[in-house]
């Protein structure tokens, strides 16, 4: 009788395998991958005292450990281990997301994911095999975008570390970034990666200019910098954001019998109006810089990237000022019980 149910189960385990090979194979690279990571990460206390590390990458090391304090002290962030590691990438990437979107809907492709639920991108530390799903999607039909990652949260699972790229942005843009992250790590919904990513950004943006202030004072030279370089970005950020309406609302008056040809050059049609159409921002400087100028026209996957992150940042904008009149700690608690971590 044991012989059989132990067969019986072996049998099971086979066939889940046969099943969800693709799954198990790609978790197996990405643990591999995460935990290269972390076997190979330095206590940040240690690499203080590394005689070859330039003091002005040493500083930004301690201005990370000033913004994880803040954003716990002075936003009400969860504290974690995070951050109190480094690890040294020699200059390279170490991480890749794909994206990918149906051609002539606004409507990303999701991937699932076990316990923590379904994204719109898939992350990859191997990039071969980010471009070799990349073909097989474009294969299918599908607009595509990889882009190299320079930071990312593993929600409270492990610690995540400082990559030594962090260390050469802007103090404004790591603030951003390391609250960001931070925010997942204290309010994360399984399933709703548009939510999580938006909120995580309007956290980010609030924070950063927040430790800014704390830091240099309200009209300080270093704050101006930084909030005019943002001026910039949610300008850009807006742009998009419509663009992606437009495209959408395009796409929803293409009927069925509408030839393929004809729906790719409205759609290319409507694309170069929006790159075009950046001009007018922020008296042209948008325009003048905008990521695309002089490159391939963007695809319905880039717009869907600006989708994930950007489209609901004027309902939090909104919604805290109006309701919660600025009050940060407030507003968290609210959103913390609105949208309990659920998993």
């Amino acid at each position: 009788m044991l012989k059989k149910a132990l067969l019986a189960v072996l049998l099971v385990l086979v066939i889940l395998g046969i099943i969800y090979r693709e799954l198990i194979s790609y978790g197996y690279m990405q643990a591999k991958g995460q935990v290269s990571i972390l076997f190979n990460t330095r206590p940040v206390s240690e690499v203080l005292q590394d005689p070859t590390l330039p003091d002005s990458l040493k500083q930004r090391l301690k201005l990370i450990g000033e913004i994880k304090k803040f954003a716990i002290d002075s936003l009400g962030l969860d504290s974690s281990g995070s951050y109190t590691e480094f690890y040294d990438q020699g200059g390279k990437p170490i991480l890749w997301v794909l994206t990918a979107c149906e051609k002539f809907q606004m409507k990303p492709k999701q991937w699932s994911f076990p316990i923590i639920g379904t994204f719109a991108y898939k992350g990859f530390f191997d990039t071969t095999r980010a471009h070799t799903e990349e073909k097989t999607l474009l294969e299918a039909g599908f607009d595509t975008q990889i882009n190299e990652v320079s930071a990312w949260s593993t929600l409270g699972f492990f610690k995540d570390p400082i990559l030594s790229s962090m260390l050469y942005r802007g103090e404004g843009s790591l603030a951003n970034l390391i609250i960001h992250e931070m925010t997942h790590g204290t309010l994360f919904v399984k399933d709703n990666l548009e939510l999580n990513e938006n909120l995580a950004s309007f956290v980010g943006d609030y924070g950063a200019v927040r430790f800014m202030e704390a830091k240099y004072g309200k009209n300080a030279p270093q704050l101006e910098r930084y909030e005019f370089r943002k001026r910039y970005n949610d300008a850009l950020s807006q742009h998009i954001v419509r663009g992606a309406n437009q495209l959408d609302s395009l796409y929803k008056k293409f009927a069925p019998s509408l030839a393929t040809s004809l729906k790719d050059s409205l759609k290319t049609a409507k694309i170069q109006h929006i790159v075009q159409s950046s001009d007018t921002l922020l008296r042209g400087l948008v325009g003048k810089k905008y990521p695309w100028r002089g490159k391939k026209l963007p695809n319905n996957a880039f717009f869907i990237g600006y989708l994930t992150y950007h489209s609901q940042q004027n309902q939090f904008n909104k919604e805290f000022n109006e309701r919660f009149k600025g009050n940060f700690r407030a507003y968290l608690s609210y959103l913390k019980t609105k949208y309990p971590t659920s998993f």
